[in-house]
């Protein structure tokens, strides 16, 4: 099957790179610059470059699109997809909205297509041992985690972290890594508390989140565009402890009841050989991210931000 990227910004050189490593067929790229689009082809090898997002999706030998834009296009940029018949990869956060998100998976379901959140952490191979660590009782019953991302970010209303029509703030960038681990690992949430600071574009700078659980447990959470809070995690059990070494969202190494297990980084690999498989199975979703989790877990995003007074439900994109 052959792949089209659409946008070419830092996350799109990074999963393409991944994708030529991992030794699938990338055929197209898109930009708005169609010089960017040109550039990122001769460098990675791409034969097609489209000036828009359109003319990719119009090209009957594209079967999967990976969507790198910013946040705020993925809407729009993904139903798009859809509609022409294409499979679809599109990157964290999901949408804006949880509307969004179930217009979006509506969509592939009544255009029987393979969809899915590029929520690369769920498959990566020690993400995977720490499931079945705690599957298996080595630490117990689960109490509490506690996850951690962020990194100072020079404010700029133009940048995309911090441009509110492009879905910036620090939550949907940075916190959706940490809300969806606790989401894994415990669950959907009884309860959410956050709290944190609005920047001049009226995005999230910051934010602490408290999940809450019926039977007592909790994942203690933080995202910053302000702070080096770097990215860790620790899980803690009635019997043990795990630590998901920096970064968490792509460990190379984890730390379960003080053994140390690790892996060579291999990036977004994991995650593109299971969208050729689910696509080459006939599956419309993967059962590590499935339709459900992306959907619970933009849940938990819309209620922080919230609680924070931030909405994105009249975001014009």
């Amino acid at each position: 099957m052959t792949w089209g990227v659409i946008a070419t910004g830092g996350i799109a050189h990074a999963v393409t790179a991944d994708m030529v490593r991992a030794g699938v067929t990338v055929l197209a790229v898109s930009s708005r610059d169609i010089a960017k689009a040109q550039k990122f082809a001769e460098h990675f090898g791409i034969e097609r470059a489209y000036g828009s997002y359109h003319d990719l999706l119009a090209d009957p030998d594209v079967d999967v699109v990976y969507v790198a834009t910013p946040h705020g296009q993925h809407h729009e940029v993904v139903l798009a997809a859809l509609d022409a018949g294409k499979h679809v990869l599109c990157e964290k956060a999901f949408a804006l909205t949880v509307a969004d998100a179930e217009e979006m998976v509506e969509r592939a379901r009544s255009k029987n297509l393979f969809l899915m959140e590029a929520m690369w952490t769920r498959f990566n191979p020690l993400i995977q041992k720490v499931e079945q660590a705690i599957r298996d009782g080595e630490i117990g019953e689960v109490r509490m985690i506690r996850a951690d991302f962020g990194f100072r970010h020079a404010f700029d209303d133009n940048d995309r972290l911090w441009a509110k029509g492009a879905g910036g703030g620090a939550t949907l960038d940075l916190g959706v890594y940490p809300i969806a681990l606790a989401h894994q690992i415990l669950g959907v949430p009884a309860r959410i508390h956050a709290h944190g600071s609005l920047a001049p574009s009226e995005v999230d700078a910051d934010a602490g989140i408290l999940l809450a659980y019926d039977n007592g447990a909790h994942a203690l959470l933080s995202c910053s565009l302000l702070a080096n809070t770097g990215a860790r995690a620790e899980i803690f059990g009635t019997a043990g402890r795990i630590e998901i070494v920096d970064p968490m969202f792509n460990p190379t190494a984890v730390v379960i009841n003080g053994v140390e297990h690790a892996i060579e980084d291999e990036g977004y690999q994991h995650q593109i050989r299971a969208v050729e498989e689910s696509v080459a199975a006939g599956l419309t979703e993967h059962p590590r991210i499935t339709w459900q989790n992306t959907l619970e877990v933009m849940r938990t995003l819309e209620e922080a931000l919230r609680q924070q007074g931030v909405s994105y439900a009249t975001t014009v994109r």
